[in-house]
């Protein structure tokens, strides 16, 4: 079935590079999927090196003219595509559901989440500030400016399609850059609307470009990126792995890097905790988005004393979640986003069992009357688990909760720090003092504390360790797109 849309237009099927939407340069097309009914209901190009390759020239050639506009036009650029997001907030909601699969109110969430970034670093591009530095010596004026770093490729996951090109384009457009980007092969098509926004908001033809590319010829698009000196900054979310590669390929031409990369969040449950706060937190931070998020509590542990209440309302509210496709207004958790990501979650569980956890709600692939399609997987809550099972070090990406029983303080602060990972970390208590000695504890890039909706456009996102480096969204987040340039004058 296809997807109507009130403008039609925000689906173009075609890519853009320089001022031209335009086809592959040998024509080669790349099909996208419902995720709930794995049936294809649209296309668009399957990029190749030689399109990677253009839209870098377009966009180091845009690059003189744009960093030149005064930071308060480019404010007003940004401003415009955020009031055409908003504007059309149901056809871009309806984009997200309908190709990543998450309900409907969901994906207009996810506009409204969006746009946050771009009104945000609109209203930061004006702050860009340098510095005036008091001379050591007579006769000399010290000044540290702060310059866009120049064409900056963007390469974007499938679980936020819109939220994550936002949160990475309108800074690199705050600050004077100009952007290459390739979004997931998943989830093309909100992308491609987004940029057609942009371009109707005035960004300037060479400004933004993107490439579309299936998994097969992902590498070929990133590789040209990664070996052109011209490409002076990387930002991914994505796996760890792919991230290392990454800043491996990047060391040749030294390209600065923002890179938020795998998570595997403890949510920690204190015998003081607010148990129906708690188990509202994990509802949040686990359930949305089916579990597909990359700051999702991926290990649950629970106090000795609060442990079987705390799951018996946890397993309440879990099983009373509604799973059904993204067109279905009742629907709470849609369909995962291919057979792939079901395989996975399914390997999880059955791992966990056989190693001794047991299934308390879920634990299935979901086949009914309500679940048109093969990827969805209900959602699901494991007792009894511990380290040794690979739910405990292996990122799920599924709606999956594994609980673990834990005693003392120290013994929790142990296991939640012991991951090489470092994104997002949870817990809940009322007590003040412990408050501040878990949250300084915990080896996490952002911690949640009675809270399992932490991301803000105004806070800074990201994470430690093999969580990646670098920040989105707050004043940090544009400093990313930056340099600082050094002047001193003398002979005053």
């Amino acid at each position: 079935m296809t997807l109507t849309l009130q403008r039609q237009d925000l689906m173009p099927g075609a890519q853009l590079i320089g001022a031209n939407w335009c086809d592959a340069s040998d024509g080669r097309r790349l099909d996208v999927t419902d995720p709930a009914s794995d049936t294809v209901f649209a296309s668009v190009p399957d990029g190749s090196a030689a399109d990677a390759a253009a839209a870098v020239d377009a966009a180091h050639a845009a690059f003189p003219a744009w960093r030149a506009v005064p930071a308060k036009q480019r404010a007003q650029i940004l401003k415009r595509w955020n009031d055409l997001m908003l504007a059309h907030q149901d056809d871009l909601g309806r984009l997200i559901s309908r190709e990543q699969g998450k309900p409907l109110a969901e994906g207009k969430g996810e506009v409204l989440y969006a746009a946050s970034y771009v009104e945000w670093f609109a209203e930061e591009a004006t702050r860009a500030n340098g510095d005036v530095i008091p001379a050591p010596v007579p006769g000399r004026r010290m000044f540290a400016l702060r310059e866009p770093v120049g064409v900056v490729a963007a390469i974007t996951p499938w679980n936020f399609p819109a939220a994550m090109i936002a949160r990475k384009i309108a800074p690199a457009l705050a600050a004077g850059c100009t952007v290459v980007c390739k979004p997931a092969e998943d989830t093309p098509l909100t992308s491609l609307a987004l940029i057609k926004l942009a371009q109707e908001a005035g960004v300037p033809a060479g400004v933004i470009n993107i490439v579309t590319a299936s998994r097969e010829r992902t590498p070929e698009v990133v590789d040209v990126w990664l070996d052109d000196s011209r490409v002076r900054k990387i930002t991914f979310t994505g796996s760890t792995p792919v991230g290392k590669h990454l800043a491996r390929r990047s060391a040749d031409t030294l390209k600065k890097l923002s890179l938020e990369l795998g998570g595997n969040a403890p949510f920690i449950v204190f015998d003081d905790a607010d148990l129906d706060v708690a188990v509202e937190g994990v509802m949040a931070a686990k359930f949305r988005n089916g579990g597909q998020t990359c700051v999702c509590p991926n290990r649950v542990y629970v106090q000795a004393g609060v442990h079987d209440a705390f799951l018996d309302k946890l397993a309440a509210r879990v099983g009373a979640l509604r799973v059904g496709p993204a067109t279905d207004p009742a629907s709470q958790i849609g369909p995962m986003i291919n057979a792939r990501a079901v395989d996975k979650i399914e390997r999880h569980v059955l791992d966990a069992v056989a190693r001794g956890a047991r299934i308390v709600v879920g634990g299935k692939r979901l086949r009914s009357a309500s679940c048109d399609g093969p990827n969805y997987f209900a959602p699901t809550i494991l007792a009894d688990v511990h380290a040794g099972m690979e739910c405990s070090y292996e990122e799920t990406f599924g709606p999956v909760a594994p609980v673990t029983r834990f005693a003392t303080e120290a013994e929790v602060i142990a296991a939640a720090n012991d991951t090489p990972f470092g994104l997002a970390a949870y817990f809940y208590s009322t007590d003040v003092r412990r408050i501040w000695r878990v949250a300084e504890a915990l080896e996490s890039g952002i911690v949640g504390i009675n809270e399992g909706a932490i991301a803000a456009e105004a806070a800074p996102f990201g994470g430690v360790k093999e969580s990646g480096y670098g920040r989105e969204g707050s004043v940090h987040g544009l400093d990313d797109y930056l340099h600082t340039k050094y002047i001193c004058q003398g002979q005053l």
